[in-house]
């Protein structure tokens, strides 16, 4: 069985942040479980650098924006290699192939009568590169870049995204394009059903792009260039129609065509189902099966700011508390889809009561217990921990949260049964007790496999030893 999951390919214009971090690690864990029930996984994630916004970061930098773009490209390979994350691909809108699909498929749009030309008047945000009305703005302010829209007017063109409105409701509507949670499936429906405007698709301004293929004098609205990623990262060559399906037999990682599973943030879900699901649905490519929206988090109960300075990068993180320690606590502080608030005292707290006094607790003081009074040997009994209906459910969250009972239990049974005198007074009873703490573990190790898949390599190594020793502290306590 196949399966397909995207991050959004991420904007060069910046460092990788922890809404980045949040994303691609939730992506990697959904990724590494799918892959141990044996299935084929597709993981794509990558970035996003074409458009005005780039090229003005370039400039800032005084560096030319090819030089630029990869620059942050590595930084961003390299915040993923910290954390763990093991993508199939990593595409870049300035691949060639990408930027020739990316033509060839507008030709097939304009050639189809979806793409007119008109001169466009509005208000323009740079930071977001995209028009908005006055409903968006907060006090004249853009919400997410706390900026004044510049008021444009130049010659565009147009993607008529307005003759799809009733076919994109229709299929978020009935869940045949599932949207989750479902309170961003109702905004989407709600937004869809406020009526869809045809959609400027060029700047005739902006040289950092891919020109349009009938009027090299524009280049292709960013957004248009970057969705298109999610099916040039499977090697798509901008086929459409019966090319697209001639195209698929021929090449076996279209196979994994439509995504299974699309993650983004909150603050991106209208534009791709509406902008992204409308250009698929005007060629006739099949849509995506699920998006899954996830929240924001913020930094003691305040948005995170550059400007502010309370901003926790992710290269910080996994600095402090080593990088399965750090996904493990990016991916437990609120359930997936939800915001979320955290600090760096919220997170050595729960470091050391979940990791070291809870996980790290428990595999101490077993081994430590059959190393000394049954020279580390003790067959494990089997041990239930199923989690598996819930991450089929992308409840990520919850899955660690029973992961996080069965540690408890664990701990708990040590200390009912007080286990370090049972072994000196009744060792058959010890070895009993031992054997299913052992099971526990074992199925602990298995299930966080996942999650952090270096500690649940070091304790499954450890449980399933012909003899079984103590070892090093896997969580040293963070003062």
């Amino acid at each position: 069985m196949k399966y397909y999951i995207t991050t959004p390919i991420y904007y060069v214009n910046d460092r990788p942040h922890l809404g980045h971090a949040y994303t691609t690690v939730a992506a990697d864990v959904l990724a590494r479980w799918r892959r141990s029930k044996g299935e084929e996984v597709f993981f794509l994630t990558g970035t996003d650098e074409h458009g005005a916004k780039v090229a003005q970061a370039a400039k800032n930098a005084n560096q030319n924006p090819r030089e630029f773009c990869d620059e942050k490209a590595r930084s961003f390979k390299n915040a993923w290699q910290r954390f763990g994350i093991e993508y199939s691909n990593f595409i870049r809108t300035t691949d060639a192939a990408h930027e020739a699909a990316v033509q060839k498929f507008l030709q097939a749009l304009f050639e189809a009568g979806y793409i007119c030309k008109a001169r466009y008047k509005g208000l323009y945000c740079q930071g977001c590169e995209q028009y908005k009305i006055p409903d968006d703005l907060i006090e004249g302010l853009c919400p997410d870049h706390q900026t004044k829209p510049q008021e444009m007017e130049e010659e565009s063109y147009f993607f008529k995204l307005s003759k799809l409105e009733k076919d994109l409701e229709q299929k978020i509507e009935s869940d045949e394009i599932k949207i989750r949670p479902v309170e961003r499936k109702n905004e989407v429906l709600s937004f869809i059903k406020s009526g869809l405007k045809d959609i400027s698709i060029s700047r005739k301004n902006v040289k950092w792009g891919i020109p349009l293929p009938f009027d090299a004098e524009h280049t292709a609205y960013v957004w248009v260039d970057a969705f298109l990623n999610y099916l040039t990262g499977l090697g798509w060559d901008g086929s459409v129609g019966e090319d697209f399906y001639k195209l698929k037999t021929k090449n076996q990682k279209l196979d994994f065509w439509p995504p299974d599973l699309q993650l983004m943030a909150k603050d991106i879900v209208r534009v791709h189902a509406t902008i992204w699901l409308g250009l698929l649905l005007a060629l006739k490519i099949p849509p995506p099966k699920n998006f899954f929206v996830h929240g924001f988090f913020t930094l003691n109960d305040q948005k995170m700011s550059k400007s502010l300075g309370n901003v926790i990068w992710p290269e910080e993180l996994t600095e402090k508390f080593g990088a399965d320690a750090a996904r493990f606590l990016l991916l437990s502080f609120t359930p997936f889809g939800q915001d979320g608030d955290i600090s760096w005292e919220k997170m050595a707290e729960k470091y050391n009561s979940d990791l070291a006094d809870g996980l790290g607790n428990l595999t101490s003081r077993v081994f430590n217990l059959i190393e000394k009074n049954f020279d580390g040997k003790i067959e494990a009994t089997k041990s239930d921990l199923d989690i598996s209906y819930l991450m089929k459910d992308i409840k990520i969250y919850e899955s660690l949260l029973t992961i996080k009972e069965k540690i408890e239990w664990a701990n708990k049974y040590i200390d009912e049964n007080k286990v370090w005198e049972l072994v000196k007074n009744d060792k058959e009873k010890g070895r009993e007790v031992l054997s299913r703490l052992l099971g526990a573990i074992v199925a602990i190790g298995e299930a966080l496999a996942p999650f952090m898949p270096k500690i649940s390599e070091k304790i499954l190594a450890r449980a399933k030893a012909g003899k079984i020793k103590k070892g090093e502290i896997l969580f040293p306590k963070i003062v």
